[in-house]
């Protein structure tokens, strides 16, 4: 899905390096996007993202007044814009902690501007691809869950229910095709816009997270449900496959 109107989404950087900052501000700009804010740490961030919605986060983890994941979890109170994590640390358990709260990607330093570029006009399109979707589903009601996709909220009951942005477009993907299989691949080119190589412990995060928040028994789960060899289903009883 090509990206149009570049200049009118709202990118903020996040980064304790001011050479990173205006690097990858000069790639963007090169790019088209033209409303750029630069922050150099997380209380700068937090109060940036609260005075402002933006569009896509790029988020250093190693920040000087407090890492990463706080800055992330005091975001996601108020924005379920995407979150870039970059950070020096290449494990794979820091990159499922990144994802695990709240974040949406995550580029391990040193890396290339244009890859960056690449991740944040990825996101971008995911959440032009949902906001289309909306339209469609204006309400999802599965047992004691309501989906709003055009707000953006989930109910447990009368209850909202925090979801991260992914996992609010994970749950509104399995939702809108109630009973019907997909596998890890396809989720991950629905959801994440990506090829599915590397992204099989990012979706069973995803998978478990949204069960936890959602699932009176996430170890026995009643909603999604995995189906061995083939990939997840929302399970609702009556409805049409």
């Amino acid at each position: 899905m090509p990206l149009t109107g570049l200049a009118n989404n709202r990118v903020l950087l996040v980064d304790d390096e001011v050479e990173i900052l205006d690097l990858l501000e000069t790639v963007l700009r090169k790019e088209g996007f033209q409303q750029i804010e630069k922050a150099v740490t997380g209380q700068e961030a937090i109060a940036l993202s609260r005075k402002q919605k933006h569009d896509v986060i790029v988020l250093d983890i190693m920040l000087p007044d407090m890492d990463g994941y706080q800055v992330c979890q005091e975001i996601r109170k108020g924005t379920f814009a995407p979150i870039i994590f970059l950070s020096a640390k290449s494990d794979e358990i820091d990159k499922l902690l990144g994802l695990g709260i709240g974040g949406d990607d995550y580029v391990t330093k040193p890396f290339s501007p244009q890859e960056v570029l690449y991740r944040i006009k990825a996101q971008l399109r995911r959440s032009v691809y949902m906001s289309e979707s909306k339209t469609e589903h204006q309400k999802i009601i599965f047992g004691d869950i309501t989906i709003l996709p055009d707000k953006g909220e989930v109910l447990k009951g009368e209850e909202p229910v925090t979801l991260t942005a992914k996992e609010l477009q994970l749950l509104v993907y399995l939702a809108s095709h109630p009973n019907k299989i997909f596998s890890k691949s396809r989720i991950c080119e629905a959801v994440w816009g990506e090829d599915y190589i590397g992204f099989d412990n990012t979706i069973m995060v995803h998978i478990r997270r949204l069960r936890e928040k959602i699932e009176e028994e996430p170890g026995n789960p009643k909603w999604i449900k995995t189906v061995k060899g083939l990939g997840y289903k929302l399970e609702v009883r009556g409805s049409a496959t």
